[in-house]
């Protein structure tokens, strides 16, 4: 029988990640999903910024003009390119072009942190933002139910 050397940590090591895929697949799987979604997004910009009257997004706030819209579709462009260059790094095993993705991670996961621990710190702030968007809004459906939160 021939002596077949184990490593002594097999529990350490582990190149499955994502519903136990392989790191690689995972990551493709990943870059595609978000391409996929930010495309919708484009599309739907695009879509609104072409015909602005059948696309009421703007009421008494004035939220979305035109500019923000063009900033939000070069956004999305961004993002299909980061995503794009994400899958593709994956996929031909060139670990630098997954960077922009990762800092991308890193940044949106430190943003949604801020949001989380601003929400918990000054949930009265929160309540009374929503309270005069209900109030000065015209066109929201769902007064009744914002208004009791």
């Amino acid at each position: 029988m021939k002596n077949v050397m184990l490593s002594p940590w097999p529990r350490w090591y582990s190149t499955g990640c994502c519903l136990g895929c392989h790191v690689r697949t995972g990551t493709i799987i990943l870059g595609v999903w978000y391409m996929l979604i930010n495309a919708v997004v484009l599309l739907i910009l695009l879509t609104a910024l072409s015909d602005p009257e059948q696309y009421q997004l703007a009421n008494d706030l004035d939220v979305m003009d035109d500019a923000n819209m063009c900033i939000a579709s070069v956004i999305s462009l961004l993002m299909i390119l980061i995503c794009g260059m994400a899958t593709y790094g994956a996929y031909k095993l060139r670990g630098t072009w997954i960077i922009p993705f990762f800092c991308y991670q890193i940044f949106d996961l430190a943003l949604n942190t801020l949001v989380a621990v601003s929400i918990v710190v000054y949930p009265n702030t929160v309540q009374d933002y929503l309270q005069q968007l209900v109030r000065s809004s015209k066109c929201f459906t769902m007064k009744s139910e914002v208004s009791g939160i």
